[in-house]
C-alpha cells in the first residue's frame, strides 16, 4: 500500500494511515472546508490530547472537547458543531464496533454494498460522503471488498480526479481541486438557469 498523502504533511498523513478512526474523522470534517485542512484535523486533536483514541474521544467531556477542537488553529470552520459530530461518531464506533473503526469495513467480510450501507449509518455520512470514503478505502487503503467500485459509483472509477479518494500527491490534489471548482460552477450555472 502506498503512503497516504491526503494532507501533504507526513505526520498528519501517517496518523490517517495508521488509525482508521482518524481517517473516518478526516472524512467527517471534509465539508465546507478545504479537504487537506479537514484531514489535518485528527492530527491537531491528537497533538492536543496526546493521542487519537476513539474511546477517549467518546468519553471526553463535551464542553472540553469542543474547546480542544476550537483552539487555534481550529479543526474546522465550525469547530463546536464538528466536535459534537466527532464525539457522536466515536460513540457509535465504540457502541456498535467495540471501538474498532476498521470493523465497519472488515467485520463479517462485507461486500462493497454492505460497507456502503454501514458507512451511510454513521453520523455525518450521507450518500455522497459514504461513496467517496468507500472509494478512498478501495483506491488507497487496500480495502477492496467485492463490488466496491460499483458501490462507490463514479468515485470508484479508476483514473478519475473527483475526490479525496484520488489524491496521491500535490499534482493530483490540484486536479481534484480543479474538478471540484468546475462541478461547483456547473451546479451554480444550472441553478441560475432554473431561476
Amino acid at each position: 500500500m502506498a503512503k497516504l498523502q491526503l494532507v501533504q504533511d507526513p505526520a498528519a498523513d501517517e496518523l490517517l494511515e495508521s488509525n482508521p478512526f482518524a481517517l473516518l474523522t478526516g472524512m467527517l470534517l471534509d465539508q465546507q472546508y478545504p479537504m487537506e485542512h479537514a484531514f489535518a484535523g485528527p492530527k491537531k486533536i491528537a497533538d492536543r490530547l496526546g493521542g487519537f483514541d476513539v474511546r477517549e474521544i467518546a468519553d471526553y467531556d463535551p464542553e472540553r472537547f469542543a474547546a480542544v477542537c476550537s483552539a487555534p488553529p481550529a479543526i474546522h470552520r465550525y469547530p463546536g458543531s464538528m466536535a459534537k459530530r466527532i464525539q457522536a461518531l466515536a460513540q457509535l464506533v465504540v457502541d456498535r464496533y467495540d471501538g474498532d473503526a476498521s470493523a465497519i469495513w472488515t467485520s463479517g467480510d462485507p461486500d462493497g454494498p454492505e460497507v456502503l450501507r454501514r458507512l451511510k449509518e454513521l453520523p455525518g455520512f450521507g450518500e455522497q460522503k459514504a461513496k467517496i470514503f468507500l472509494a478512498l478505502l478501495g483506491k488507497q487503503y487496500g480495502v477492496t471488498p467485492t463490488g466496491w467500485r460499483k458501490a462507490a459509483g463514479d468515485y470508484g472509477k479508476a483514473g478519475t480526479f473527483m475526490s479525496v479518494a484520488d489524491v496521491v500527491d500535490a499534482a493530483s490534489l490540484e486536479k481534484v481541486r480543479s474538478y471540484k471548482k468546475q462541478a461547483k460552477a456547473a451546479k451554480k450555472a444550472a441553478s441560475g438557469a432554473k431561476g
